[in-house]
């Protein structure tokens, strides 16, 4: 165990999480608002066996209005491209789309530091991004050519990033995963946090709960996030839970319920959650209440087990983009003409990935053994036949 740690500790090694450019805010009171910041209150947290939860009323910038903006309209766009080129027959196989879910992971991810470590389940395209995959990188793995950021061999349900672990397409298998990643954390003991999501399917799987009391035995700086949608895939929490308060699941792991649907809410639950894990606390389950507007993957319409009036009621009052939107423009924090600004580059920015994406060409055979192990030790491994080994190779360098 000793020996396997630090070797596992090399993947953390001077991580580092690409940054994209702030939005430039010019001072023009004719186009651009003036206004630098303003409070904004949240909807109350559930708690379970906590005495104090995050902050109900958070302070945002004109500055940080725009970049959460920015990342929701990114996600939304990757997503509404993904179903096309799906449907176009261009990306193959499971393809589940993140649509209505964008104010999860941009909330966590304007909460999180570059110390500090994600890993989801196969809805994962949004996530990939934010964790410092470029749109090209994300849209070119689910065509699987060579510039995706798995060379094309991962698809849809295998993405990866420095500091972002998938992407895994078994249903839960990432629970203890998520703790082990946690544990390197704790042993190098670089501060850093591991957020461990998975879907409310996944909630009634027996290694999640292997993984609470690993986690909690051992106190890790890891905090399970259940994405409750509402349905695994199309069959309701009330139909498959006995219990669907997924935030108080964890037992001796306190837990805090956040709506999901607010980009604010999400980020505060965030920032709470690493103050609490980084004080030796222990793990903490959070569960955020959302929703998805496609069916479970792109061969579900979603329609036969919900009506279409139910999503369309969803998306004309709990819209993650829309109500944000609303929020800050009532707030002066921006004007419509900046956002409408960052439309017009956000549409420009995925249309030209998706047009390189398609004529990008697929890596050779001869990668098919490359990059199979982070250290090998062996020159060679097993092929299609024992008596028919490959050659291993490393393809992309390693930092």
């Amino acid at each position: 165990m000793s020996k396997l740690i630090p070797n596992a500790a090399k993947f953390f090694a001077g991580s580092t999480i690409t940054k994209t450019a702030a939005p430039v805010v010019t001072t023009s009171t004719s186009k651009y608002s003036t206004k630098s910041e303003a409070t904004f209150e949240i909807k109350p947290y559930k708690l379970h066996k906590l005495e104090k939860g995050p902050a109900t009323s958070a302070t945002l910038t004109s500055e940080d209005a725009l970049k959460i903006y920015e990342k929701l309209a990114v996600l939304r766009r990757i997503e509404t491209a993904s179903g096309n080129l799906y449907k176009e027959k261009i990306i193959r196989g499971f393809c589940h789309l993140y649509s209505g879910q964008e104010a999860v992971a941009v909330g966590m991810r304007a909460a999180m530091r570059d110390v500090d470590t994600v890993i989801t389940a196969y809805r994962c395209h949004g996530w990939t991004h934010l964790m410092g995959v470029s749109v090209l990188g994300v849209l070119s793995e689910l065509t699987g050519r060579r510039t995706g950021c798995s060379r094309g061999k991962g698809g849809s349900m295998h993405l990866y990033g420095r500091n972002f672990y998938g992407g895994n397409g078994i249903v839960g298998a990432q629970a203890p995963l998520g703790a082990g990643v946690a544990l390197a954390h704790k042993y190098r003991g670089d501060g850093g946090v591991t957020f461990t999501l998975y879907g409310d399917g996944a909630a009634n799987q027996g290694q999640l709960f292997e993984a609470y009391n690993m986690a909690k035995l051992w106190d890790l700086p890891c905090v399970f996030v259940c994405e409750n949608n509402g349905y695994g895939m199309g069959t309701s929490v009330d139909r498959s839970s006995a219990s669907t308060d997924y935030y108080s699941r964890g037992d001796y792991v306190p837990g805090i319920w956040v709506d999901g649907m607010d980009v604010i809410a999400t980020r505060e639950a965030t920032r709470y959650a690493i103050d609490y894990c980084t004080s030796g606390k222990g793990p903490l389950v959070m569960e955020m209440e959302t929703y998805r507007y496609s069916g479970h993957s792109m061969s579900d319409p979603g329609t036969s087990y919900r009506t279409r009036d139910e999503v369309q009621e969803v998306r004309q009052t709990r819209d993650p983009i829309t109500s944000f939107k609303e929020k800050i423009i009532s707030r002066e924090l921006v004007t419509p003409d900046q956002l409408k600004e960052i439309d017009t580059k956000v549409r420009k920015e995925v249309d030209e990935a998706t047009k390189q994406a398609k004529t990008e060409p697929e890596v050779g055979t001869e990668e098919l053994s490359g990059d199979v192990y982070y250290n090998n030790l062996e020159p060679y491994i097993r092929g299609l036949h024992p008596d028919a080994p490959l050659q291993h190779c490393e393809v992309v360098a390693r930092n």
